[in-house]
């Protein structure tokens, strides 16, 4: 359990949030959400100690452990992968290390005998006979294969380092877990195991996350910083965004009674109780949105991006043709024999446990890349545009972000430019800043604005929510899914995924699979799945 009573942050003269007073308990995840810069990674820091809040304090329950996701890659570069798991738990690590240094004396005194006896007792009490095995689960689960376990840390990539400090911070079930970005760097199959994991988790858990699928499965409860202050509200991310756009729509509607609105957000609270996300806490989740007094529901502060896409002309008959596409990288084949057509309406998102796979193929069809053999053939009535997962060439220029978008429209007028720069929310000077100091999300935003200039019919999307808040995936996402054009992308977003594209295709090193269905449907296939296991062998 966690008391905050009365917390306060303030950096120089501006107060982030104040007044902030809740309790976290077990059994519940805390979905941390908030607008860029409004506090969130700042609130978790504070909750684990790392940073002193102005005023206030955070209470933990006698006893309890707290854990926090580390998020420096080489703290841990000299130890083992299982080594590093096992400091999750420092308590019993120093036991252990204690332990072990007695027994590898040569006098071994009856000092030693007495300690010794005292650090097994207290090893037993923390469940250490049990721990190695313990840790390396959880490395399994997270995709860390046994050879590796041994290995130095320094040794394995950046991404597996990721995974193995998710499974230090999951180590040992501590009471207290903080989780900042738990889903960067995994790929949708180990985001799905840490869902099930979360969502079965019997202890506290705050986590900030821009997965809206992920915040929707494991969490009960949305801790909203906006307003300069710090509010908890029943309810997983979905409710707290549908609840939000709600109440904003009847604070513009003057003309409606109150009880009226009361009714209308009685009605969605009892339709949202009904459809709450499945996990064994649905029950409990279920009856504390009923008792949610609708006064407690606020439009929200945050400014979403106006992502808008209208193609020229409709496509064709014939949009695109791929016969026996094959590419291979260092001698290593991502994917062969790729063959497929594209129909209207069609909406793809191509999968692979190689995200190279996805990205070759995007760059072949848009004429980056060659492939190793193959061809392909677009319709004559298409017209696309491209979001490439590495932007950075287009932003190594001394430019402003006007004169930057100015360079890919027919119209080069300040008002045009404006128009479309304050869609995505670059307003009064913000449009004369230099590319080069923008930040990965304004950068991606500058990419959106270029590809709506477009006016394309076939959009190709390349990991399209990296380095975008939860905002602007929230617009890019609901535009995607009315878009009037053809769509081809990859993404390690379930929701983007699930609710954009109506067919998948998955890319492996021995043929594809391609199946006209939605994506929550093709990864629950029993025969897709041991379909896929022998053409990854």
């Amino acid at each position: 359990m966690i008391t905050v009573s009365d917390l306060e942050i303030q950096f120089g003269k501006k107060s982030l949030f104040q007044d902030v007073n809740m309790k976290f308990t077990p059994g519940n995840c805390y979905g941390v959400i908030g607008a860029n810069g409004a506090g969130k990674s700042t609130f978790l820091r504070i909750v684990s100690g790392d940073l002193e809040p102005t005023r206030g304090t955070v209470m933990f329950g006698p006893g309890e452990r707290l854990s926090v996701l580390k998020q420096d890659h080489f703290e841990f570069d000299e130890s083992t992968v299982l080594n590093a798991v096992l400091q999750g738990h420092m308590d019993l690590w120093k036991v252990q290390q204690e332990k072990d240094a007695i027994y590898m004396k040569e006098d071994f005194s009856d000092a030693d005998g007495l300690r010794v006896a005292d650090l097994e007792e207290q090893f037993a009490a923390m469940d250490g006979w049990n721990a190695e095995s313990d840790a390396a689960n959880l490395l399994s689960g997270l995709g860390i294969k046994e050879e590796l376990h041994y290995s130095l840390m320094k040794d394995i990539s950046g991404n597996q380092k990721v995974r193995v400090l998710l499974a230090q911070a999951l180590f040992g079930k501590p009471d207290n877990l903080l989780l900042d970005e738990p889903t960067n760097d995994l790929d949708l199959e180990t985001v799905m195991w840490l869902e099930n994991y979360l969502a079965n988790y019997d202890n506290t858990v705050l986590v900030v996350s821009h997965d809206r699928h992920f915040l929707d499965s494991v969490c009960t409860h949305s801790v909203d910083i906006d307003f300069g202050k710090v509010a908890m509200f029943t309810g997983n991310y979905s409710f707290w965004y549908e609840s939000s756009q709600l109440a904003l729509r009847q604070a513009q509607s003057k003309n409606k009674k109150a009880d009226e609105k009361r009714k209308e957000l009685q009605e969605f609270i009892s339709r949202f109780s009904a459809n709450v996300a499945k996990s064994k806490q649905t029950t409990s989740r279920k009856k504390m949105l009923e008792k949610l007094n609708v006064e407690d529901i606020m439009p929200s502060t945050r400014k979403y991006p106006g992502i808008i896409f209208t193609p020229e002309r409709e496509v064709g008959n014939k949009i695109l043709e791929v016969r026996g596409l094959s590419k291979t990288i260092d001698g290593e084949c991502l994917f062969k024999d790729v063959e497929f057509a594209v129909e209207k309406d069609d909406k793809i998102v191509f999968l692979s446990r190689d995200a190279r796979a996805m990205t070759s193929l995007l760059e072949i069809l848009v004429g980056n890349e060659k492939s190793n053999s193959g061809e392909f053939s677009w319709g004559q009535t298409i017209t696309s545009a491209y979001l490439p997962v590495d932007n950075s060439a287009f932003f190594d220029v001394e430019m402003t972000i006007i004169d930057w978008l100015g360079q890919y429209s027919s119209d080069s007028s300040e008002t045009f430019l404006r128009g479309f720069l304050g869609k995505m929310l670059f307003s009064g000077e913000d449009i004369y800043k230099n590319v080069k100091v923008l930040s990965g999300g304004e950068k991606m935003r500058c990419m959106i604005a270029r590809m709506m200039l477009n006016n394309a019919n076939v959009l190709i999307l390349d990991s399209p929510v990296n380095h975008l808040d939860l905002e602007s995936i929230q617009a890019f996402n609901n535009t995607l899914i009315s878009f009037k054009g053809v769509i081809l992308m990859n993404s390690h977003d379930h929701e983007f995924i699930h609710t954009v594209c109506n067919r998948v295709i998955e890319l492996t090193p021995n043929g594809v699979i391609d199946k006209q269905m939605n994506f929550d449907d093709y990864i629950t296939n029993e025969a897709i799945k041991e379909q896929l296991n022998k053409m990854y062998i």
